[in-house]
Order: C-alpha cells, then sequence, then structure tokens
C-alpha cells in the first residue's frame, strides 16, 4: 500500500518536474540555435568570431560584427539584411523561419559584448 502510495506520488509532481525543466532550458536551446546557425549559415564568409577575417570576407571587405557600426543597426535593420541579402550576402528569408532569423541576430549582438 505504500509503495503505491510513492507512485503516485511521483506521478503527480512528474509533470511539474517537466514544465520546470523546459522552462530552464528554453534559452540555452535559443542560444545554441542562434549559434549553430550562425555557424551553418554565416561562418563561412564572416568566421566564427564574426570578424570577417575569412578569404571570402577580406575579399568582399565585410564589417566586423562587433563593431559600433554593425551593433548601432537595429535589429529591423539586421533581420531585414539577413532576409533580403545585402551586396554579395544571400537572402535568408525562404530558407530560415523568422524565430531563426531573431537568433541569429540576438547572437550577433553578442559579437558587440565581446569587442
Amino acid at each position: 500500500m505504500e509503495s503505491k502510495r510513492n507512485w503516485t506520488r511521483i506521478l503527480a509532481t512528474a509533470p511539474l518536474a517537466c514544465i520546470l525543466l523546459l522552462f530552464f532550458t528554453m534559452p540555452a536551446h535559443a542560444q545554441n540555435g542562434g549559434e549553430a546557425l550562425f555557424k551553418a549559415k554565416c561562418a563561412a564568409c564572416h568566421g566564427a568570431d564574426g570578424k570577417g577575417e575569412t578569404a571570402i570576407g577580406k575579399t568582399n571587405k565585410m564589417n566586423d560584427l562587433g563593431s559600433a557600426d554593425v551593433q548601432k543597426q537595429s535589429d529591423a535593420d539586421l533581420t531585414a539584411t539577413i532576409t533580403n541579402g545585402k551586396n554579395k550576402m544571400p537572402a535568408y528569408g525562404k530558407s530560415l523561419k523568422p524565430d531563426q532569423i531573431k537568433d541569429l541576430v540576438a547572437y550577433i549582438r553578442g559579437f558587440g559584448k565581446k569587442s
């Protein structure tokens, strides 16, 4: 009888534990999502550190993503650049979801904090 009560308590608290686990891990997933997207879509040109010191970055005179010129742009400006492309940068509006672009913008903001 005692064993049955223990299982009842465990099963009763399991949903709460799952909700708390999801709540506390969500921000980490969002950051990792932006980082993973950046590595997959952007780092080949902009470099893993965002400085644009790759062969493609140097050839196309890319700005350091941590520079004041980039960081002073609004989130809407950065979103538009990622969505529509700019100069030789391809548009990602059709291949990325709005939440993914938002994650990229947040990740790019992190370069300003490192400079």
